[in-house]
C-alpha cells in the first residue's frame, strides 16, 4: 500500500454512545477478549488468557503510570481554567527528572479556557495535607505552536511535582468517557503493575490483567518482561476540540 493514498476518513466510524463503557467491570479480568484462530472469531474473558497462549511465550507489558495531569483553577472572575499538563521543559532530561522537581517546574501544557487566561496572569490554588496547606500557583509564561509553556510553583518546597500532582490533579479520562474522575478511577484508569509516573493516558492493553492472571502465566511457564513508554495526549487532540495548543 501507498502510505500517500491513506487518508484519516479510512479510519472513521460511528461508535454509538450506549456502547461505551462509562465505568470499568467490577473485576478487571472479567473484561471480553477476542479471540482469532484459524480465520475463525470467539470471545472469552480475559481470566482466561492463559489458555490461549502457548508455553515459553514471552509477554512485554508497558509499566508507565498515569498521573494525575489534568488540573482545574478558578479564576477571581468566577471562570475556570483547565490546565492538562503534558510534558516537562527541554530544559529537563527527561519525564522522571521533571516530576522530581521542587518548589517550581516549567510544564508543557494544553489550555482549556485559554483566551480567559493572559500572559503573566497568576492562577492559584490552596489545599489542606495533614497539618500542611499547600499553594500551588500556575503562571502563563509563553505561548507555542503545539503547546502553551506553563510555570507551576508552589509551598512547601520539599514537595515534588509528582507529588503536586497526586495532591492537586484529577485522572485524565479520555474525551469520549462522558463524566468527571472520580476517586475511584485513580486505581480503576491504572495498570496493576504501574510504576513510573509519566504518562497522560493509559496503555488501555493491560488494564485488564491482574496478579491472578500473572500467576496463571508462572503455572504455565508465559514469560513477562517490562517496558516504560510515555503515553502522550494524542487522545485528546482527536475530534472535537476541548483544549487549545
Amino acid at each position: 500500500m501507498d502510505a500517500r493514498s491513506i487518508k484519516i476518513s479510512d479510519y472513521t466510524y460511528s461508535l454509538p454512545e450506549d456502547k461505551i463503557a462509562r465505568y470499568p467491570l467490577p473485576e478487571r479480568d472479567a473484561s471480553k477478549l477476542l479471540i482469532y484462530r484459524n480465520g475463525v472469531i470467539t470471545e472469552d474473558i480475559y481470566r482466561n488468557i492463559d489458555q490461549f497462549l502457548p508455553t515459553g511465550s514471552l509477554l512485554i507489558f508497558n509499566n508507565t503510570r498515569v498521573t494525575e495531569a489534568r488540573l482545574l483553577f478558578h479564576k477571581p472572575s468566577g471562570g475556570v481554567i483547565e490546565i492538562f499538563c503534558l510534558e516537562p521543559d527541554a530544559q529537563y532530561a527527561d519525564i522522571t527528572t521533571g516530576m522530581l522537581q521542587q518548589g517550581k517546574v516549567l510544564w508543557k501544557c494544553l489550555i482549556g479556557g485559554a483566551s480567559k487566561w493572559k500572559t503573566g496572569q497568576v492562577l492559584q490554588k490552596i489545599i489542606s495535607h495533614g497539618n500542611e496547606t499547600i499553594i500551588l500557583n500556575a503562571i502563563y509564561k509563553e505561548k507555542q505552536k503545539d503547546y502553551f509553556l506553563i510555570e507551576l510553583q508552589w509551598t512547601p518546597e520539599n514537595f515534588s511535582f509528582a507529588e503536586v500532582l497526586h495532591r492537586f490533579g484529577e485522572m485524565p479520562l479520555p474525551p469520549y468517557i462522558k463524566r468527571s474522575a472520580e476517586i475511584s478511577d485513580k486505581e480503576r484508569y491504572q495498570t496493576v503493575y504501574a510504576e513510573p509516573d509519566g504518562s497522560v493516558a493509559a496503555p488501555t492493553a493491560g488494564l485488564h490483567f491482574t496478579k491472578n492472571i500473572f500467576e496463571k502465566f508462572q503455572q504455565k511457564n508465559i514469560a513477562h518482561s517490562f517496558v516504560t513508554l510515555h503515553v502522550g495526549a494524542g487522545t485528546f487532540k482527536t475530534g472535537k476540540k476541548r483544549y487549545t495548543a
